[in-house]
């Protein structure tokens, strides 16, 4: 049977992640939790400072995250635990939504509101039509050179890391696709834009873009990540806040997360009987009729999720990740 939409969330998985979750996140011990949690990252701290804190207060043996954010932006940061941290790399590819103010008028060292002023220019003045027909030009697939600034290794090293000796190294460009960017205010010498864009995409380097193409020069004064697909625009749960229900209410922290499932409800789906999904978890394949080609998530009767296959044209089913505690 063909199961085309997500699985509901079972009364027993919600269960099992209360129970890992429950009074022992508060003696922090490491726990097999499994879900999603969309964390709103607060400005000033790290990804990977928000990762471990919001680990500590579901006492998780096992995180990882969907994206790094800059300490200087805020926003949907996927923290995955347990089994769900084999979907990390997905969200990584995936398309994200931010809100961006632009400074124009002064440029930085950083390409953001961190670094040391190096340059300014006349803001000339900007119409609202002239602004949005300059916002579209950038609309597409386009290359980008990472700033120095960035986390992006080169030779097993962070770029930032050399930058701050005063080095400049090459950086091959990349491709990048900008699929929508469009004004949200102006006035002054700010502009607020939102935009949806690719994994890869820098959104310091292309405030420093937008800033020249517009006349001026330019850094990036505020970021927000709205979302991250393909999530949305769902309610996402400050750092705060889950610290505070780590102490008072781990039945409500436990609720935050999502499925691991949620991070891959864009792919079709299939489900298997008890003989059938016994055999996928132990790495058969299998025949099945009426099966979706393609990347495919399976389920078995329960409602439970068992992981990717990959399906065949004619019907075989062969595994791609299981997502079974104590299997792959």
């Amino acid at each position: 049977m063909i199961r085309h939409a997500m699985s509901s969330r079972t009364t027993a998985a919600t269960s099992q992640i209360a129970t890992n979750v429950g009074r022992s996140a508060l003696r922090r011990a490491a726990r097999a939790v499994d879900g999603i949690l969309l964390l709103d990252k607060p400005l000033g701290l790290s990804s990977n400072a928000a990762l471990q804190r919001a680990r500590r207060a579901y006492g998780a043996a096992k995180a990882g995250h969907g994206g790094s954010l800059d300490p200087l932006a805020t926003g949907m940061l996927p923290v995955c635990f347990g089994q769900a941290t084999k979907t990390c790399g997905s969200l990584l590819g995936a398309s994200k939504t931010y809100r961006a103010t632009i400074k124009l008028g002064t440029a930085t060292q950083t390409a953001d509101a961190e670094g040391e002023t190096i340059a300014t220019a006349p803001v000339p003045e900007l119409m609202p039509a002239l602004v949005d027909e300059v916002l579209a030009s950038f609309v597409g697939v386009r290359t980008q050179i990472p700033p120095m600034h960035s986390a992006l290794k080169v030779a097993g090293r962070p770029l930032y890391e050399r930058a701050r000796r005063g080095e400049v190294v090459d950086r091959a460009p990349r491709r990048i696709e900008i699929h929508s960017i469009a004004r949200i205010a102006m006035g002054g010498e700010l502009l607020e834009v939102e935009l949806r864009c690719s994994k890869g995409t820098y959104v310091r380097t292309l405030a420093e873009d937008l800033a020249t193409a517009l006349g001026t020069v330019g850094h990036l004064a505020a970021l927000r990540r709205l979302a991250v697909e393909p999530f949305g625009a769902a309610r996402m749960i400050a750092l705060d806040e889950v610290e505070s229900l780590a102490e008072r209410d781990p039945q409500r922290l436990a609720d935050c997360l999502l499925p691991i499932d949620a991070a891959l409800c864009d792919l079709e789906a299939i489900e298997l009987g008890p003989d059938q999904a016994a055999a996928l978890v132990h790495g058969q394949a299998l025949q099945v009729e009426h099966a979706p080609a393609g990347l495919v998530r399976a389920y078995d009767r329960s409602g439970r999720f068992l992981g990717l296959t990959d399906v065949s044209a004619s019907g075989v089913v062969r595994v791609r990740r299981l997502f079974v505690p104590g299997v792959g």
